[in-house]
C-alpha cells in the first residue's frame, strides 16, 4: 500500500519545523547527525529512538560510530519510488523531543 508522499510545500514546512534536519537522497529523505559525550549516551539515545519507532511502526536508518549517531528518515512505500511522508515528519518531531 502506497503512502502519500509530501509535496514541495510540505517538505519545505518539514525543514522549517525541524531546521537541524537536512534533505538527503535527492529530496527523498531527511538526515540529522547527533553527537553525544560517549558511546553509552549514543546507545541510550538509539534505544529511546527504537522504542519510539516501534510505537509508530516507522523505523529509521542509522549509523553509529562511538558517540555519533546519523539518522536518516524516509518512507520506502511513499509514492512510486519512496520519499518523505507524514510518518517521517512525526518521527523527526519525536526524535527532536529526545534531545
Amino acid at each position: 500500500m502506497s503512502v502519500h508522499e509530501l509535496d514541495a510545500a510540505q517538505v519545505s514546512q518539514l525543514l522549517a519545523d525541524h531546521p537541524a534536519w537536512a534533505l538527503a537522497r535527492e529530496g527523498k529523505a531527511i538526515t540529522r547527525t547527533f553527537q553525544f559525550k560517549d558511546f553509552s549516551a549514543a546507545w541510550g539515545f538509539m534505544s529511546r529512538v527504537a522504542l519510539l519507532a516501534e510505537t509508530q511502526d516507522h523505523h529509521p536508518e542509522w549509523v553509529n560510530v562511538y558517540a555519533k549517531v546519523e539518522v536518516t528518515l524516509t518512507t520506502h512505500d511513499a509514492g512510486a519510488t519512496g520519499g518523505l511522508s507524514q510518518r517521517d515528519a512525526k518521527l523527526a518531531r519525536a526524535i527532536d523531543g529526545l534531545v
